[in-house]
């Protein structure tokens, strides 16, 4: 598991009291409305064979989209280390399409029983998994935890996620097995009657079957005009 330490003096004490004054003062109304956790697996958009948990702190706009904090742990020290929008099958077919590969299925991940939610009673459970059977979901993550850098490095990366047999790390599969007290094979049977999206997986979507990477290129950076900007005063 990969959970680097982050350089830096440790916290003061006037840093916590401030922290402890801001808390009771302000509402912080957006990360109050995280009502779940979702625990799953991505990988690198071009790469398979980097792997990392993923823990989801969701929230949602409505009853088509939630928006998801990713951590690379549930603990109180947990590193942010990315972000991941979940959208209904009817959304996701209003995209363009240059912007469908980008986003990813959750079919496999939820039947499988790799994707759950840490100590939900499995009534519950099924409720919401059944809705998110049907989504996608469009991943970026800026901490490359599996690289062991201590800090967010690097370009964010466009993330994916399993959509077969054969993909997930074992011994990555049986470290949140046991962490988790959870058993893949037993969820998966219980999944198997699960259905997906309407008109089955769109094909491009998952990168549209091809792996993508985020890349940096230098343009001309258009500039506004100071005699025009010295006109509005």
């Amino acid at each position: 598991m990969y959970h680097p330490q982050v350089p830096g003096e440790p916290t003061q004490t006037t840093t916590s009291l401030v922290e402890t004054a801001t808390g009771a003062i302000q509402s912080f109304r957006p990360i109050k409305q995280i009502h779940q956790h979702l625990c799953a697996f991505h990988f690198y958009g071009y790469d398979m064979t980097r792997q990392v948990q993923a823990h989801h702190f969701c929230a949602h706009q409505n009853e088509e989209m939630r928006q998801c904090l990713i951590y690379d742990t549930p603990e109180a020290d947990a590193k942010l280390i990315g972000l991941e929008y979940i959208i209904s099958e009817n959304l996701f077919l209003t995209l363009p399409d240059e912007e469908k590969p980008l986003w990813h299925s959750h079919l496999y991940e939820v039947k499988s029983g790799v994707l759950f939610m840490p100590r939900v009673p499995g009534p519950i459970e099924r409720q919401d998994l059944e809705k998110v059977c049907k989504t996608y979901g469009k991943t970026i993550h800026f901490w490359q935890i599996d690289k062991g850098d201590n800090l967010p490095l690097g370009l964010p990366q466009l993330m994916m996620t399993l959509t077969r047999d054969g993909q997930l790390d074992d011994e990555l599969a049986r470290d949140v097995e046991k962490r988790f007290g959870v058993s893949f094979e037993k969820e998966r049977e219980k999944r198997a009657d699960m259905a997906g999206p309407t008109h089955g997986i769109h094909p491009l979507a998952n990168g549209g079957g091809k792996g993508l990477i985020t890349k940096l290129r230098e343009l001309h950076c258009n500039r506004t005009d100071p005699s025009f900007a010295s006109s509005q005063l």
